[in-house]
């Protein structure tokens, strides 16, 4: 019963260490913190916290998940950013606060998604442009700019930073890709070409939380794993061959 309400729930079972998670935490403080400061010289009054919502959201993404897609620098600057032009816009043009607030947040999931940004935390800076009150409203287009604009490079920069001190994560995931990692498979796996990764993601018609970058890397060290595996004497079989696969001396 409980196994099958995790299941339901999805609820998974974070493998990440401690140094991990404290490092994410401590990365999202600072990022915070910095956003904070800068949102305040633009913003005045209890609307400077609906902006920085949206931020505490992205440092989620980019400090807890550095490496996933909705984390990378352009889904971050175009989410934003589109979103904030689409909710200034609904709520210039649309009076009715109760209409433009969802269609606000509506039209800026169609934006992120045909524009090739999702990022979540956009549908809140959406929400902030129409809700966020009279001192938002005052600034217009403005808003885009100021403070969204400035929030998004100084959480960017600080990811950029902040990652750089700890080398198990990179950011953004190019230079995670610059680590090296055997450019081919072992032998005696099937190689497994980018363009199939491609179909195999396009099967799913859905987004999928997962770079093709890291299933390629998922695949290699499991092969690796399988390779390394040494057969055990019960499993020898009268008749049979068995080598490691490897070519010349390695044989």
């Amino acid at each position: 019963m409980k196994e099958s309400l995790f299941k339901y729930l999805g609820f998974q079972y974070y493998r990440a260490g401690h140094t991990e998670k404290l490092v994410s935490a401590a990365g999202a403080f600072l990022g915070i913190l910095l956003i904070f400061y800068s949102s305040m010289d633009f913003v005045v009054g209890t609307s400077v916290y609906l902006v920085v919502a949206s931020m505490g959201a992205s440092a989620v993404l980019l400090f807890a998940v550095p490496h996933g897609p909705l984390s990378q620098p352009w889904s971050v600057i175009g989410g934003h950013l589109l979103s904030a032009a689409v909710g200034v816009s609904c709520a210039r043009f649309i009076p009715d606060v109760f209409l433009a607030a969802p269609a606000a947040v509506g039209i800026a999931v169609a934006m992120m998604y045909y524009s090739r940004c999702i990022h979540p935390p956009g549908g809140a800076t959406a929400l902030s442009a129409v809700v966020g009150g009279h001192e938002v409203q005052q600034l217009g287009y403005q808003f885009i700019l100021t403070p969204v604009l400035i929030n998004v490079i100084v959480i960017i920069v600080v990811a950029i930073s902040f990652n750089y001190f700890f080398k198990w994560r990179r950011y953004p995931t190019f230079l995670a890709e610059r680590k090296s990692f055997s450019s081919e498979p072992v032998q005696k796996y099937e190689n497994i070409s980018h363009e199939d990764f491609v179909y195999a993601l396009s099967e799913f018609d859905s987004f999928i939380d997962i770079s093709e970058h890291d299933l390629l890397k998922i695949y290699e060290l499991v092969t690796q794993r399988k390779s390394a595996a040494t057969i055990q004497y019960d499993e020898l079989k009268n008749g049979h061959y068995y080598s490691n696969g490897e070519y010349g001396e390695l044989w």
